[in-house]
């Protein structure tokens, strides 16, 4: 064994073990999207050994490249190039997520404490056999690297078959076109290559200077105060109060709220949680709704057991952790930790004008079964297993059912403190940052690119509760840009770019 790993290889015949062992080994879920969506007869043939074809040549042609240019540190970038192909092929398969810039943004940001959650002995499996065993295969291979002329020749024949197969399919433009985007997210090693560098350089946009909005100016004298929860992953589908056969809101059921119809503005956290703050839809870095107004003199106070948002400028921003040392008596497991002295906190604020942001990942999988205390599993039996789609699908249905039991008591837990302040004029707003697929489809969780996103993962809850019962437009659907308005509206903040059409009262 020792000696069939340490075996000397020309590098023209490494690169082809190991151009084809990527074919072969990682690409399963290219072309199960490619069967199915093609039609029979020649044109289909010619697609998809033009795809394998060309996938052959042009990882011969980086392989090679690398090999020879780069040396040991050629083997080095290749071999762990498998491993990170085996993560990655382990999620797609799992949990049939496609790789885009969004994913990487979630991969990058993720917490141990999250990323723990997928573990399982098939994740082991995927990068002992699909990447670390060919990482050490190609290690320790002795190269013969040949002549420049050979390294040449190599490299010009692997750019003509690319050319040719591309020349072939020229007629199959518009098939490639239309699947172009999930084709790519499924391309190993060009998929999360490709779509890291997209990442860090809208990153890189995010983290230029915020553009100031014009200044705005408190023009009522009333007390106010508005909590905003940002919920995670928290699908409309499956809320009773939206007409689910479940009764998983029977505490907001009986608090007097409106339910809107809503649809997210994306199906990833980032994009989401930005949509809820923002005043338009943009791509640009303007000021946030929390930062607008604590610029504009009102209390803000952001609590988060989650992440994601964009930059926040405000004294009073406090984690898990923050909270924990404030209310040693709270579970800090659970999201019930940020509702913590919800009354005394409002309060204890000398300001007339508040902004409250609950943030929180009651929903967010695949561990739904650890995401709420043991007396609100109600729906049994819940799926424990992180591998989603080896999930009995009313268990995994039944353990997300009961985040969604213990995000009505959070809510009704938040209206019941409102209820106890008496001095001032209260608003709560619950809206999920997006949905979450269970398994329609063969989809799981969310992050699929809005051009494809299935419902599940856009139409999301957006709860409203006033304490002197405000009224609220009839409107047939809104959206999360109407939260940044709306909040404005109620806490009687003036400013040019308010747009009393986004805002939900009347």
């Amino acid at each position: 064994m020792v000696k069939f790993f340490k075996r000397e290889s020309t590098i023209t015949r490494l690169s082809a073990i190991l151009s084809l062992f990527t074919l072969v080994a990682y690409h399963y879920p290219v072309f199960k999207l490619v069967v199915n969506n093609i039609e029979g007869g020649f044109n289909g043939v010619i697609i998809t050994v033009g795809l394998a074809v060309l996938m052959l040549a042009t990882n011969f042609f980086f392989y090679n490249l690398l090999l020879y240019l780069l040396r040991a540190v050629g083997k080095w970038i290749v071999a762990l190039s498998f491993i990170a192909d085996a993560v990655m092929l382990y999620f797609v398969n799992t949990y049939d997520v496609l790789v885009t810039d969004a994913m990487m943004g979630n991969v990058f940001n993720t917490r141990y404490s999250e990323a723990s959650g997928y573990f399982s002995l098939a994740a082991v499996l995927y990068v002992l056999l699909l990447g670390i065993l060919p990482a050490i295969y190609t290690v320790s291979r002795k190269i013969d690297y040949r002549t420049l002329k050979h390294f040449a020749k190599s490299t010009g024949i692997a750019l003509a078959v690319m050319l040719g197969v591309v020349v072939v399919n020229i007629q199959n433009f518009t098939w490639i076109d239309r699947n172009a985007t999930q084709l790519g997210s499924l391309l190993m090693p060009w998929s999360y290559t490709v779509n890291t560098v997209r990442y860090y350089n809208s990153v890189k946009k995010q983290n230029r200077q915020e553009i100031k909005l014009p200044n705005a100016t408190i023009t009522t004298q009333s007390k106010d105060v508005v909590v905003l929860m940002i919920g995670e992953s928290a699908r409309r589908e499956n809320f009773s109060l939206y007409g689910y056969a479940k009764q998983t809101n029977p505490l907001l059921e009986n608090q007097g709220v409106t339910a809107l119809i809503a649809n997210a503005a994306a199906t990833y956290t980032t994009a989401g949680v930005k949509a809820i703050l923002d005043h338009k839809p943009t791509d640009k870095l303007y000021e946030i709704l929390p930062n607008y107004l604590y610029r504009a003199g009102v209390d803000v106070i952001w609590r988060s057991a989650n992440w994601g948002e964009p930059p926040v400028h405000i004294e009073k921003y406090q984690k898990v952790a923050d909270l924990k040392a404030l209310y040693p008596e709270a579970d800090e497991r659970y999201d019930g930790i940020l509702t913590c002295g919800l009354t005394e906190l409002i309060n204890s604020s000398t300001a007339d004008k508040m902004l409250i942001v609950l943030h929180l990942s009651t929903s967010h999988g695949p561990t739904y079964y650890a995401k709420y205390p043991a007396e609100f599993e109600r729906f049994t039996p819940v799926c424990t297993t992180v591998e989603m789609a080896k999930a009995v699908p009313t268990e995994l249905i039944n353990a997300y059912d009961n985040t969604i039991l213990y995000t009505d008591y959070l809510v009704s837990s938040v209206i019941d403190s409102l209820k106890a302040v008496t001095d001032r004029r209260c608003c709560a707003i619950f809206v999920s940052d997006h949905g979450e697929s269970l398994g329609e489809n063969n989809l799981y969780m969310h992050g699929v690119p809005m051009a494809l996103a299935p419902a599940e993962q856009v139409e999301i809850p957006f709860i409203v509760w006033t304490s002197n019962g405000e009224s609220i437009k009839n409107l047939e659907e809104v959206g999360q840009y109407h939260i940044f308005h709306s909040a404005m509206d109620f806490l009687g903040i003036s400013s040019e770019i308010y747009d009393p059409e986004m805002s939900i009262f009347e």
